[in-house]
């Protein structure tokens, strides 16, 4: 049995719009307001979360990356930031942070003397090691509320707005 959702902040935004100008369809405004909310919240509680341990979303995404390319958790600057789609120029400054925070350390590269590879640190894993839990923890916390049929077809939408929004431009 369905259980109704209540209005939310979203909904009061369309009656608006329907009010003012109800030629507009705010289907895909409702759908996108969503997303950007829920991805706000989102990101508070993952950033708590991540706050536990003394360390920021990018931080944790640099250090998890690492951590799931397997032992020795170590790669080119190159991969680590294609891998986090950031500039590298950005990911030059967080490497630095990270480098000097004793998380991270910089290696010559054996196959390219011109570059560095990026390594966790022991004390870098076992940071990484114990945020991960916290986060797998924080993330199930967070959707145990959805029952599994909503779940999975969240999921599956997400995953297909996804594909699209990555395409390549045709």
């Amino acid at each position: 049995m369905d259980i109704p959702n209540p209005p939310d902040a979203v909904d009061a935004i369309r009656a608006q719009w329907q009010r003012e100008r109800p030629d507009l369809d705010t289907r895909d405004m409702a759908l996108i307001g969503r997303l950007a909310r829920c991805a706000g919240q989102l990101q508070k509680r993952l950033n708590d979360t991540f706050g536990r341990y003394g360390i920021s979303n990018w931080e944790f995404d640099v250090l998890a990356t690492l951590r799931r390319s397997g032992a020795p958790y170590c790669l080119a600057p190159t991969a680590l930031f294609s891998s986090l789609m950031l500039s590298s120029g950005t990911m030059t400054r967080q490497l630095q942070l990270l480098t000097e925070r004793g998380l991270v350390e910089r290696l010559p590269n054996p196959a390219d003397a011109r570059s560095l590879l990026v390594r966790l640190t022991p004390d870098g894993l076992a940071l990484v090691e114990a945020a991960l839990d916290a986060h797998v923890a924080n993330m199930a916390a967070i959707l145990a509320p959805l029952p599994a049929e909503p779940h999975a077809a969240l999921d599956a939408g997400l995953r297909q707005l996804l594909a699209v929004l990555e395409a390549p431009a045709s």
